[in-house]
């Protein structure tokens, strides 16, 4: 069963790291892909790690976003 989860938008987000799942929803990608990036370290956004759970910064998808790397 598959449940739709509303994300806030990027512009609204009062928190200064968000889950894999959001952060893909907000680049259009899909969650297994920033998960190869943080364990191959290629791609385009560094996540941090908060007790083994990756954790990606508002700041750095608004500037991926808008066009920024």
């Amino acid at each position: 069963m598959k449940t739709d989860t509303q994300y806030s938008s990027l512009v609204r987000e009062n928190r200064t790291v968000i889950d894999t799942n959001a952060a893909a929803f907000h680049l259009g990608r899909k969650p297994q892909t920033l998960r190869k990036w943080a364990c191959l370290e290629d791609g385009p956004l560094r996540p941090i790690r908060i007790n083994g759970r990756l954790a990606w910064s508002v700041a750095d998808i608004q500037r991926l976003v808008n066009g920024g790397q």
